[in-house]
């Protein structure tokens, strides 16, 4: 299941009122794994930007204006979230501006070639998850972070990128998953508290990439033959992986 953990940033809050995207940050689960893709992206909204938003996120006129309008990544763009299901917190919000910023290309290009978002992708929404699950409690990105145990600590101010990895760590948790694994030696293990293990631990992204060492013919002999011997048994999971 292919998943794409998204989130925006405006130039203020009313898409009524004209307000557009200046941001898009998404990262990519399958099977409920982070796969290393993403995608993010400053907009030039062709507007100012409220004063108020940029208190939230930091943003700037000068920052973005000259990054690309929305015309020039819309293609890119649709192609990273087309046909996945998106987690988004508080959906209405950023898939409100989504369908407003697609409506508007496709009228200037005279066809309805992009979107809407809910006839291509489903759309989960981790707010309204979080308040069935949570009811009468803080339900904010935040407010989930302390509960899950989930480091937010880099989020002086909103960003798309870096909320929408926080919020993948928030939604697996929040469902869950797994969320990472703590590697080290075992003198680190052992001085690693049972409290620090249950956080979640975010990977350098310039880390080296991991070592795949394949099997030999005997070990994979070997293998063939225990999966043999669990089928015997009765069901075998194995075979439900599609490996």
């Amino acid at each position: 299941m292919r998943q794409i953990v998204l989130d925006t940033e405006t130039t203020g809050i009313e898409v009524q009122e004209g307000h557009r995207l200046i941001e898009i940050g998404g990262v990519e689960l399958v099977n409920r794994r982070l796969t290393g893709r993403h995608y993010h992206q400053y907009i030039n909204p062709e507007r100012a930007i409220d004063a108020e938003a940029i208190d939230v996120h930091g943003i700037t006129n000068e920052r973005v204006a000259n990054e690309p309008v929305f015309a020039d990544i819309a293609d890119e763009f649709w192609e990273f979230i087309a046909g996945a299901e998106l987690i988004i917190h508080n959906a209405p919000f950023d898939v409100g501006f989504i369908d407003h910023e697609l409506a508007q290309l496709n009228t200037t290009r005279g066809q309805p070639v992009l979107g809407p978002v809910a006839e291509y992708c489903s759309v989960l929404d981790t707010l309204k998850l979080a308040r069935e699950r949570h009811p009468g409690q803080r339900n904010s990105l935040d407010a989930l972070c302390k509960r899950y145990d989930v480091d937010n600590g880099r989020r002086e101010l909103h960003g798309a990128l870096l909320d929408a990895e926080i919020l993948a760590d928030v939604y697996l948790a929040m469902t869950g998953g797994q969320t990472s694994l703590v590697l080290g030696s075992r003198n680190s293990r052992e001085q690693t508290s049972a409290t620090d293990v249950s956080g979640i631990h975010r990977l350098a992204p310039d880390r080296p990439a991991l070592r795949v060492v394949q099997p030999g013919a005997d070990e994979w002999q070997a293998h063939q033959q225990a999966l043999e011997h669990l089928r015997e048994g009765g069901q075998c999971l194995w075979d439900q992986l599609g490996n």
